[in-house]
């Protein structure tokens, strides 16, 4: 961004020669910035979140674990999910290696879709939110959202639970997704009693 702002503010002096350097800088420099931020503010997928998802924790939480389960087969709404995440957002995964040492998968919203796109198409997947703990900060809140997995909705135990640790910003407008950090239970992890409770 800082080249592009200097390459700018170089053919607008090259153009209007009239004018000297500094009112240049004064005239391009703040619309660069202009552009910069609402590049920043866009969503990930040019189509426009729907407002009940995105208008409240509850409703954006709720959205992330909608989107990504159904049935074997069934679509899922790519351009929903996209629509929920900061152009920056993140999907990490935290496991376990055969020798004991962690390993941390990083992905974007587009690394996801990818990967479980031929997965989706084969197994069902219906995850769904537990309990909550929630942090508040001014623009920024932090879940720590217990979930569980299952292959079908009607299935009376998960194949999995965890942790889905979401970070969320509010621009003024709306809520946005910027990371989803998760950590599975497994034979040397369980899940403490108070994260099976929300509060």
């Amino acid at each position: 961004m800082k080249r592009w702002t200097l390459a700018a503010v170089a053919i607008a002096i090259a153009v209007g020669g009239i004018y000297s350097a500094k009112a240049q800088m004064t005239a391009v420099v703040p619309a660069a910035l202009a552009t910069a931020a609402a590049a920043v503010a866009a969503p990930a997928s040019k189509d426009q979140a729907r407002a009940a998802d995105v208008e409240s924790v509850d409703g954006i939480v709720a959205a992330l674990y909608d989107v990504i389960s159904g049935a074997a087969g069934q679509p899922r709404d790519w351009d929903r999910m996209r629509s929920l995440f900061a152009p920056e957002g993140r999907l990490m995964a935290v496991g376990a290696r055969p020798e004991g040492s962690y390993v941390l998968r990083s992905m974007s919203v587009e690394d996801y879709i990818s990967r479980n796109s031929k997965a989706f198409a084969t197994m069902g997947f219906f995850e769904r939110e537990e309990a909550r703990t929630t942090e508040t900060f001014g623009q920024i809140v932090h879940v720590f959202s217990t979930y569980a997995s299952r292959h079908a909705a009607g299935d009376a135990k998960p194949f999995q639970r965890g942790i889905n640790s979401i970070q969320l910003y509010h621009d003024g407008k709306r809520w946005w997704i910027v990371n989803v950090l998760w950590r599975a239970e497994d034979e040397h992890l369980t899940l403490p009693e108070r994260y099976l409770r929300s509060h």
